[in-house]
């Protein structure tokens, strides 16, 4: 059992560092009330409970700037100004917070909160807690050790250094015991502590070190060399004063201990009203994200099960009696590319009866009754990641329809940042609950072992599971109004892609076989020119040699600073390769990205299956976008760039039975979507025009007629199409066309001029989104960004550059995915024999039956253009080929 965690908050320090983080004058109410600091000050309390799961938590306050300390030395601290008159009034709401989310606070006259979080923090060791302190004061520093770490702001409140013993000792190169003494030598500008002059950190620990302390080195003072030594023994009163001063009290009588300060459920009307009157609705929502989250205490409540394993011929009979209704399922089996087998179903009917199948022991009657409900779209199931099992089914000639709920889905949807979405996971955020239960006498409640083998009670209580996680989903859905999203987009889909997991796509394989050979030896051919460049050998693949290579023997322009010297990735040397055009660096980048081509030659020779196919698996739940991902292999990501990477794509090539593969493809599709969103004149036009739009809008920036516009003014306005969309800066235009920062920001007051609607909605947008906490697709997926308010500038940009990259990329997920509905519905509703393979981004790849190729481009061009009703036509193009390569071109 893990030891309770203790966290200890200096309130004081915190609370004005978070004044400082953000503007002022961005957070007040509408009665004028300045918030910042109670902003800031709640959105770090969120992200500190959130990440170290406290057990317990306490936070501690300054009474007054007078202490024991000023008491001893009047000058302590009397070089800090005074406190803003915004600041005022603010750690008041700061209490008030507190007291609505029931967290102890403690104050005490004549100590200052690092006194009493330090007194603390010796009990809670003692008994055994791990403690995590968060102060922006130095002197906290002599509290760390195996069990204490100190939590200290880099930049703002949210940043937060975790400083442990080898953390402090890294930094101060002497202990965590032994800061105070070295702070004593060098002084604390921020307490007003003078400290010795001429000695810094370095020089004071090494004194300590070779003295074994302060106390030694005080009485060996006239042992200590040159200048320093003198200025030492001239200033010996200050750095005792300084080493008493900055001492905390470990002792403080104060009138709790760590076992009172257990962290509770807040008071939900409270924080509702208080922070209604805060105007913090983002706060709010993360706040009850943070309620759901699995730090709460687990409930006594066990998943109850009574269940039985079904003997042979039981199952027509079971299903008989409880099949019409809904059903949680868990299916028990292996399946992934493209194949899978069902040996075992755990079912939950709502009567809380359950019944384990096992596959093994089926009479023909039994097989033919599980196969009628599964495949009964009437019978609803609930089931958790149901398209493994879907390709289980289709391994015993069965189909899975009727999937009602797909928790997976479900919580992706209602947290899309997330990378992972187990059972587990959800049943103890959502229910309070632990997925098992204690072994009862009556058998009645299973239990659940977490080891390898799984069991007929692991079915029957994951069944279960899934039976009372799924209602919770669907509700919290509901309020967020995305259930539709989850019944007619998400769960939809999900047999389309189960259908091309299985299908697969045929590959030729003696063609990878050269193509490997190829590269091979085009990688030996860039190693053996750089050796000649160079007159020796090197290893290309090793960092330190490369360094020493490019830095020292060739004298290049150092790269960005490393732990390991300077950077060789490949951005990196990539840059140096435009600045320098030294032909071993030419050299070097082609051997690394042959060897790349080489590497995705061999992952997809390791997939070919034994039908000649490769059997790629698409996730759902990867992508905050709502993006599908592609994964062993993923071919998604074949390079496509250079004429070396498009050849890989010539050995993909249409099966036996079939003639050729088809490639549709949307031409512009964000573009389009942001046309449609931001409503500006000037990019509607140019796509209703029918013409090239990069051209188009070269013509409009440029003011020149169409035929007037050269290759470069198409090329410059492809560009800033799709980078400054997505706030690409002036800078990173002008690194991007290779143009001065001056004429790249002209160039961008140019372009904004032309399409002024799309400048006012991408500013709408950021502004929107730090309103609401997140952002919206066209079909209403949302993905929350809680760092828009965040007092660290790296991550605030981050968050404002996804707020203005997701509901444009999001909306374009959510159109490829009507898409293939549309064309999955349209070829069912056909005659044809042709068949979806693969989706890569904006792209759909199908195999073609022979003679159905013009039918085949009606129907997919119609599917596509039809998927959303834009104000811009939807443009499809659409290929035809004997492999890949040739067909999306």
């Amino acid at each position: 059992m893990s030891n309770p965690r203790l966290l200890l908050i200096d309130g004081h320090s915190m609370a004005y560092r978070a004044f400082f983080a953000l503007p002022v004058e961005n957070f007040s109410t509408t009665t004028g009330q300045h918030t910042n600091a109670v902003f800031g000050f709640t959105s770090m309390l969120i992200n500190v409970l959130r990440d170290e799961k406290p057990t317990h938590i306490a936070v501690a306050f300054d009474v007054a700037r007078e202490s024991f300390r000023t008491e001893a030395y009047p000058e302590y601290k009397a070089n800090r100004s005074k406190s803003p008159d915004e600041f005022r009034g603010q750690v008041e709401l700061i209490k008030d917070v507190l007291r609505a989310l029931n967290i102890v606070f403690i104050e005490k006259p004549g100590f200052e909160a690092d006194d009493l979080i330090a007194t603390l923090s010796t009990q809670a060791t003692a008994e055994g807690y791990d403690v995590a302190i968060v102060s922006g004061d130095r002197d906290a520093m002599q509290l760390v050790n195996e069990h204490v770490t100190l939590l200290y702001p880099r930049k703002g409140v949210s940043d937060l250094a975790r400083m442990t013993p080898q953390a402090v000792e890294e930094k101060y190169l002497v202990t965590p015991a032994r800061y105070p003494e070295l702070a004593a030598l060098v002084g604390e500008t921020s307490d007003n502590l003078p400290g010795v002059p001429g000695v810094g950190p370095k020089t004071a620990a090494k004194w300590l070190a070779e003295h074994d302390g302060l106390e030694n080195l005080i009485a060996r003072a006239e042992q200590v060399r040159g200048k320093a030594g003198e200025s030492f023994r001239e200033r010996l009163d200050d750095v005792r004063r300084n080493r008493r001063l900055n001492a905390l009290v470990r002792d403080v009588e104060i009138d709790c201990v760590p076992s009172q300060l257990i962290r509770t459920e807040w008071d939900r009307a409270k924080v509702g009203e208080l922070f209604g009157a805060l105007e913090f609705r983002v706060l709010r929502e993360r706040l009850g994200e943070l309620s759901d989250g699995a730090d709460e205490e687990v409930t006594d409540e066990k998943f109850v099960v009574e269940g039985e394993k079904l003997a042979p011929g039981a199952v027509a009979d079971w299903l008989a009696r409880h099949g019409a209704g809904e059903l949680g399922v868990h299916f028990v089996g292996r399946w992934g590319s493209g194949t899978g087998d069902v040996t075992g179903v755990g079912l939950a009917a709502p009567d809380g009866q359950g019944a384990y199948l096992d596959t093994a022991s089926f009479t023909p009657e039994d097989d033919a009754a599980f196969a009628a409900w599964a495949s009964d779209a009437s019978c609803a199931k609930l089931v958790h990641d149901a398209k493994g099992p879907m390709l289980g089914a289709a391994g015993r000639g069965w189909e899975l329809d009727g999937v009602a709920c797909d928790t997976m889905l479900a919580a992706y949807l209602l947290h899309p940042d997330q990378r992972s979405h187990r059972l587990e996971d959800l049943v103890l955020r959502y229910l309070k609950r632990e997925l098992a239960t204690e072994q009862a006498g009556d058998g009645d409640q299973l239990a659940f072992d977490f080891g390898d083998d799984v069991t007929a009670d692991d079915a029957l209580l994951r069944a279960r599971a899934v039976f009372d996680l799924a209602a919770v989903l669907r509700e919290r859905l509901d309020e967020r109004n995305q259930l539709r999203l989850l019944e007619t987009l998400e769960q939809p889909l999900m047999k389309v892609l189960s259908r091309m997991e299985r299908t697969g796509i045929a590959v030729d394989e003696e063609r990878l076989r050269r193509l490997r050979d190829e590269f091979d030896r085009a990688v030996a051919a860039a190693q053996q020119a750089a050796f000649e460049v160079l007159g020796h050998e090197v290893n290309l693949g090793s960092p330190k040699q490369l360094q020493a290579v490019l830095f020292d023997e060739l004298g290049m322009p150092k790269t960005r600073k490393t732990k390991s010297g300077y950077t060789t990735d490949a951005e990196a040397l990539a840059g140096l390769y435009e600045k320098t055009e030294h032909p071993f660096l030419g050299h070097l980048l082609a051997h690394r990205d042959q060897i790349r081509l080489r590497q995705t030659v061999d992952g997809l020779m390791a997939a070919i299956r034994e039908d000649g196919r490769i059997h790629t698996t698409y996730q759902q739940t990867i992508a905050a976008t709502g993006r599908l991902s592609s994964t062993d292999p993923n071919l998604q990501n074949i390079p496509i760039r250079t004429s070396l990477g498009r050849q890989i794509r010539t050995a993909f090539v249409p099966g036996e039975g079939f003639e050729s593969l088809m490639s549709a493809d949307y031409s512009q599709i964000e573009m389009r979507l942001m046309a449609d969103a931001s409503g500006d004149e000037g990019l509607i036009t140019a796509f209703q025009s029918g013409r090239d739009f990069h051209n188009e809008m070269a013509s409009k920036v440029f003011a020149v007629e169409p035929g007037a516009v050269t290759g470069e003014m198409r090329a410059k306005i492809k560009a800033m199409n799709y980078g400054l969309a997505y706030g690409l800066s002036a800078f990173g235009l002008s690194n991007q066309l290779k143009i001065s920062v001056a004429e790249a920001r002209e160039l961008m007051d140019d372009y904004f001029e032309r399409v002024g609607g799309v400048q006012r909605y991408l500013a709408d947008v950021v502004d929107e989104a730090r309103r609401r906490g997140y952002t919206e697709t066209m079909l209403g997926r949302r993905r929350y960004l809680p760092d828009l308010t965040s007092s660290n500038r790296q991550r605030r940009e981050m968050a404002e550059r996804a707020a203005l990259n997701s509901p444009v990329q999001g909306s374009a997920a959510d159109v490829i995915k009507l898409a293939m509905l549309g064309v999955d519905e349209a070829l069912e509703r056909s005659a044809l024999r042709s068949r979806v393979l693969l989706q890569v981004h904006d792209e759909l790849v199908l195999e073609v039956a022979p003679g159905e190729a013009e039918a085949l481009s009606s129907l997919v061009s119609e599917a596509m253009a039809g998927a959303a009703d834009l104000k811009v036509p939807l443009a499809v193009s659409v290929g035809v080929g004997d492999n890949w390569e040739t067909a999306a071109h």
